[in-house]
Order: structure tokens, then sequence, then C-alpha cells
């Protein structure tokens, strides 16, 4: 069974050109949420799959998180992704 998926942003270079800001959070459970820039998706799409499905990433101090960049490398906005075990 798929766990869900918390996103959220936790730095944003100079300015998001979507207008997302630190704090801002979404539930990923196999539908993209409304709000969150689909280049962003994008970026977080391969992590977010493998922690929906048991993943661990060895370089992560936390089992359950994992940052994640979107793809603007001037003003990068990073996300954590963060299992939801219920």
């Amino acid at each position: 069974m798929p766990y869900k998926i918390r996103a959220t942003i936790v730095s944003v270079g100079e300015r998001c050109a979507q207008g997302h800001t630190v704090g801002q959070s979404w539930e990923m459970e196999g539908k993209t949420p409304a709000g969150i820039c689909l280049s962003a998706v994008g970026s977080l799409m391969p992590r977010l799959t493998a922690l929906r499905f048991g993943a661990e990433f060895p370089f992560a101090p936390d089992k359950d998180t994992v940052t994640v960049a979107c793809p603007d490398a001037k003003n990068p906005v990073v996300f954590e992704l963060r299992r939801i075990r219920e």
C-alpha cells in the first residue's frame, strides 16, 4: 500500500516565478494537488514515487524524509518530502 507524502517548501532562492513561499505544503497521494508548480512536480516525482512505495535513501539522515530542489538553478525552491506513516 503506498504511503502519503507531504511536500513542504523549506527554502526559496531570491524569488519563485510561480509565487511559492516557505511553509507551503501539499499532501501527495497519486494526483497532482492544485497550486503546485508542474516543473517542481517533475523534479519531485522520482524521489516522491520511491518514498511512496517504501524506499529509503542512504544519504538522508531520516529514512522518511528527503529534500529535492526545483529545476530553477538561479532561484531554487527546495522541498522536503516526508513519508507519512499512519
